[in-house]
């Protein structure tokens, strides 16, 4: 297996604001959430993992390529940074591997015999649904 591709920490930018939501007054004073932003065709990650990040179909990623996380799971700041930085890092790993490439197979015989035996008990079904004829 190959090894985990790292994200240069220079190349994310990181600023604290207020989490949103109930919390009462710590939520209020403290600006403890983080905001993680990742310009992804900047960065020195590889080619080929660039473009399939930025093909992700991910609403995280802007049309310029930049990647924005938001971690407020956690009270502290601290950990809403490993956080943000665990998400990224899990993001850009499921990328790291291109996709296996698929194999063009024909179908088997016995396949081929199934299907056409379920089409036959399929027309034999419909086939008794008709008016009875009369004799």
């Amino acid at each position: 297996m190959s090894t985990p591709l790292l994200v240069d920490e220079a190349e994310v930018e990181v600023t604290a604001i207020r989490a949103q939501g109930a919390g009462g007054q710590n939520v209020n004073k403290v600006s403890s959430a983080i905001h993680l932003r990742f310009d992804i065709p900047a960065s020195s990650l590889p080619e080929d993992v660039k473009a399939r990040l930025l093909a992700l179909r991910d609403s995280r990623i802007t049309q310029a390529g930049v990647l924005v996380l938001k971690a407020q799971q956690h009270r502290t700041q601290e950990m809403n940074r490993l956080d943000a930085f665990t998400r990224l890092h899990e993001l850009v790993q499921s990328v790291a591997r291109p996709p296996r490439v698929r194999k063009a197979t024909r179908p088997t015989l016995a396949s081929k015999v199934r299907r056409l035996d379920g089409k036959s008990r399929r027309a034999e079904i419909k086939a008794g649904r008709g008016r009875a004829g009369l004799d």
